[in-house]
């Protein structure tokens, strides 16, 4: 027998947008259904992706600095050759993802958001049967917040199972597998492929394009490189992924070459696509932008109280775009008046060193003569030597408005800079103009202060170089 129930608001996912737009309407005193099929709510950055990876990340550091210490020493530092049980890391790990699954849960309580566990399919815009382990639940809502995400792409001659894996079973291997071949060298096959190395894999990178990393700018990039040169990483620039088999993936190089690596995991990191498939998104009449659901500055879609957020609406795929997106929707539900325009989205890679843009890089003021730029190296900041993260090539840069001196952009690699994104990025949505951030004065000693030094060098009166 199904169930019939009717609501205010119905929200489709309960990853980074789809949780907070619920909290936000619970808030509201929105009456609010959230649906989700996942066995722990957070979605995949959560579960499966930003949490767990950067908990993965943050082992692999330590095991490195520990086995640093071996043999002659780090800092004065000496220890034995230490050893991992990854099926032990994974515990701890999911123990994190556990701990953050009842946070949302119990957040979500307190909003009074009731939350449905199981898979929601659409049969009009504002109808859907949800399967339940208790029998079918159908739900008609006065407005649908569409939150479900995106998937990891798979490749037709590639596909995941045995021992080609997306990131999602990378997060979960029982033991560091001795050969490990990433296909993909943006930012979610290096972040996991140098974890891996610093575990002690053998790691090679199969990407296409001609360098790593071909969203960002080069000089972003060119430490990234250098760490995976130096640690012995195998990169394979403009190459072309096979089939798999027998243990060796083959390989065509940049010449046009086959050739065969060894591998006891192949990791297939090529992308994400918006998840559109499964549950109804054909018969709810919104409008398509390509692969993904059109919306307008509120995040409306084409149909009249149908939402739309996070990865289903595009570029950048970033767990805090839906978030923001989410509280927007639910105070504009509620009657205020809101639209999603931020000044800027600031972007993190948790790579070797970190790497950090908000706002236009180089590539996009290129050939025009109305913007300053201004670089300042970690190699001339105090902390950053203490903490051996200046000698990397990291640094801060800093673009503004010849005219005006208005910050249009900042970026940062290095060692830990993933800390200074809220401050880019905040700088950037305030306004600000490089006088504000050369008259903060920046605490000593601090990482922060080569964005000071980038402000004062672009005013043409840097203190320490």
């Amino acid at each position: 027998m199904t169930q019939t129930l009717k609501t205010k608001v119905l929200i489709i996912g309960a990853g980074t947008g789809g949780y907070v737009a619920g909290i936000r309407c619970g808030q509201l005193g929105l009456e609010t259904v959230l649906v989700d099929a996942s066995p722990g709510l957070g979605g995949t950055c959560l579960n499966v992706g930003c949490i767990p990876s950067k908990a993965i990340i943050h082992a692999a550091g330590k095991f490195e600095t520990v086995a640093k210490a071996a043999g002659d020493g780090t800092l004065g530092i000496t220890a034995s050759t230490p050893a991992i049980d990854l099926s032990k890391t994974v515990e701890w790990k999911d123990g994190v993802v556990k701990k953050l699954n009842a946070g949302v849960a119990a957040l979500l309580k307190k909003a009074k958001v009731k939350v449905i566990k199981g898979w929601a399919d659409f049969s009009d815009a504002k109808t859907c049967t949800v399967k339940t382990d208790d029998g079918d639940i159908r739900i008609t809502a006065e407005h649908v917040i569409l939150a479900t995400g995106s998937e990891p792409v798979e490749l037709p001659f590639l596909p995941f199972g045995g021992d080609v894996i997306s990131s999602t079973e990378a997060l979960s291997l029982p033991e560091v597998p001795k050969k490990l071949v990433v296909v993909g060298g943006g930012y979610i096959g290096l972040e996991l492929g140098i974890a891996f190395r610093k575990l002690g894999a053998e790691v090679a990178i199969v990407e296409m394009a001609e360098r790593i990393l071909p969203l960002y700018d080069k000089a972003l990039t060119d430490p990234v490189a250098k760490w995976l040169e130096k640690h012995g990483v195998q990169l394979l620039l403009g190459a072309r992924a096979g089939g798999f088999g027998d243990g060796k993936l083959n390989v065509t190089d940049k010449d046009g070459n086959p050739m065969q690596l060894d591998a006891d995991k192949v990791l297939v990191t090529v992308g994400r696509r918006a998840r559109t498939q499964g549950w109804g998104l054909e018969n709810m009449g919104v409008a398509m932008n390509g692969p993904f659901v059109k919306i307008d500055e509120r995040c409306a879609t084409s149909m009249k109280n149908v939402w739309a957020i996070g990865d289903l609406t595009g570029e950048p795929m970033l767990a805090h775009k839906g978030s923001a997106q989410g509280e927007v929707v639910a105070e504009i539900i509620a009657g205020h008046d809101r639209v999603f325009d931020p000044t800027t989205i600031a972007a993190v890679c948790f790579t070797e060193p970190e790497i950090v843009s908000a706002g236009l890089g180089p590539d996009d003021v290129k050939g025009r003569d109305d913007v300053i730029q201004a670089v300042f190296p970690f190699a001339a900041i105090g902390r950053a030597l203490a903490i051996e993260a200046g000698e990397d090539g990291g640094f801060v840069r800093v673009i503004a408005s010849k005219s005006d001196h208005r910050l249009l952009g900042v970026q940062a690699v290095g060692q830990h800079v993933s800390e200074l994104s809220n401050s880019f990025a905040q700088m950037l949505e305030m306004g600000a103009v490089l006088e504000d951030v050369a008259g903060t004065i920046h605490v000593h000693p601090t990482l922060g202060e080569a964005f000071h030094e980038a402000s004062l060098r672009a005013l043409g009166h840097a203190i320490h170089i």
